[in-house]
């Protein structure tokens, strides 16, 4: 059974860091391409950035040169380090693979606010 628990949220300044961390079981985690997903209030789920099997990676424009996508496969966890955090960055995030085809987990709340 694929699990996928997500943790690290908060609330914090604009501007502030956050590290994020995603625990995963049940899937070959260092065959997969993993990613993180946001969802804000009112809008739909979208991909923020992905990390591929051999380390490479990829970001939205938006979230380029503040978000770090890491993995550890030894522990199977799945980081997000996120500096330079904006308002709009307010949202509740997840791990998946990049087609996000297993069952969600509940997500971590990052609230970016003065």
């Amino acid at each position: 059974q694929v699990q996928l628990v997500e943790s690290g949220g908060g609330l914090v300044q604009p501007g502030g860091s956050l590290r994020l961390s995603c625990a995963g079981s049940g899937i070959g985690f260092s065959r997969v391409a993993m990613g993180w997903y946001r969802q804000a209030p009112g809008k739909q789920r979208e991909l923020v950035d992905r990390i591929y099997s051999d380390g490479s990676t990829s970001y939205v424009d938006c979230v380029k040169g503040r978000f770090t996508i890491s993995r550890d496969n030894a522990k199977k966890t799945l980081y997000l380090h996120m500096d330079s955090l904006k308002p709009e960055a307010t949202a509740v995030y997840y791990c998946n693979d990049f087609r996000a085809q297993y069952d969600w987990g509940r997500g971590t709340q990052v609230t970016v606010s003065s």
